[in-house]
């Protein structure tokens, strides 16, 4: 269904910036790893499995970061390697939590997708924000969702509350930070059609003996609809990302840019 996305890029945007980028092996992480570096920035990321063999990054931490354990791996690689980052993009995410609604949520499905989609955030922000302090300047994005304003019920109600937490903490740390010369931001992606999306479509259909663009429509209607007629891409996600660590987004600080082709029906 997708089409290619392509954007100039110029190679010496982010020459001589140290950037971490958090699940960026595959999805939206993947893309904003290749925007980086095709931008000419040092890239390190981390991922629960192995990095691919087509993929190829400065510094590759495997491991686990919804545990402090996790974390504090690839917190000490990044200093040892790479003496801290001028870039992080928080953007390991997601929900593996059961459907049925909020009465099939247990302590440990609440336990889990907070851990993931706000702690992880949060305790490396903690790890590496103080070296970005020391220097006076840094930027740190954090990957929240729609969800935290668009909660569904049936499955990813602990994911959307986890969001709406990382999005206050985010506002709270862009106030204390700021004026030491750290900008901080978070981006709410809709649905955007990363290869497990794909994946979900095609179950979908499978399950309703229809094909992937039916399934795909109906996916966009359980939303309220995209009025742009489709989901985002991988590659608009990370665009997005590259500007808001540039210089050219200077000002932007404290904010919430969504990306959703315009499912959010509200200012």
């Amino acid at each position: 269904m997708s089409e290619a996305t392509s954007f100039s890029v110029d190679p010496s945007e982010f020459r001589g910036q140290r950037a971490l980028v958090t699940g960026g092996t595959k999805g939206m992480g993947e893309s904003i790893v290749r925007r980086l570096v095709a931008g000419g920035a040092t890239v390190a990321t981390t991922a629960r499995s192995a990095l691919p063999e087509r993929q190829t990054v400065d510094v590759f931490v495997q491991a686990d970061i919804s545990t402090r354990e996790g974390v504090d791996r690839v917190i000490r690689e990044v200093l040892d390697r790479l003496g801290g980052v001028d870039i992080l993009v928080n953007n390991v995410g997601g929900s593996s939590a059961p459907s049925g609604g909020v009465l099939a949520l247990g302590d440990e499905d609440w336990q889990h997708t907070i851990d993931a989609n706000l702690f992880a955030a949060v305790r490396l922000d903690r790890g590496l924000l103080p070296g970005m302090l020391e220097r006076g300047t840094g930027v740190i994005v954090h990957i929240s969702s729609i969800q935290r304003r668009l909660p569904l019920f049936e499955a990813t109600l602990a994911y959307a509350a986890a969001k709406a937490a990382l999005t206050t903490y985010s506002k709270g740390l862009s106030k204390e930070v700021g004026p030491r010369g750290v900008r901080v931001n978070t981006v709410a992606p809709g649905f955007i059609e990363t290869t497990a999306a794909q994946g979900l479509v095609a179950r979908l259909a499978e399950k309703a003996g229809t094909d992937q663009d039916t399934a795909r429509r109906g996916l966009m209607d359980s939303l309220g609809g995209i009025p742009i007629g489709r989901p985002g891409r991988p590659d608009e996600v990370a665009e997005l990302v590259a500007f808001l660590v540039s210089n050219r987004a200077a000002s932007i600080h404290g904010s919430e840019c969504v990306i959703d082709g315009g499912t959010v029906p509200t200012v």
